[in-house]
């Protein structure tokens, strides 16, 4: 189905969905994964933003030019990242 605005229900479906992470966010904080606490942590944000990005951001149902600039975006986000964890690991600690 190919709806141009959200519904009522895809807010609900999606705040339920919200919650769910959230739980799942908790449950995962409990549990001693050893190094890949981060990484458990980091997928279920990345899902969480994903979520609001496409909905409460309407980029699920706006044109390709915005979803390109949002990438660009991101992109760019992660240029600035990469740079400063490049800075930080390469600094010379006494």
């Amino acid at each position: 189905m190919n709806e141009m605005h959200p519904t009522p229900r895809t807010y609900i479906i999606n705040c339920v969905a919200l919650l769910a992470l959230l739980g799942l966010t908790i449950a995962a904080a409990y549990l001693n994964l050893g190094p890949f606490n981060t990484v458990v942590a980091m997928l279920i944000s990345l899902a969480k933003g994903g979520l609001i990005a496409l909905f409460f951001m309407h980029l699920r149902y706006s044109k390709p030019l915005i979803w390109i600039f949002a990438g660009a975006g991101v992109f760019w986000l992660g240029i600035m990242l990469v740079l400063a964890l490049g800075d930080y690991l390469t600094r010379g600690w006494r």
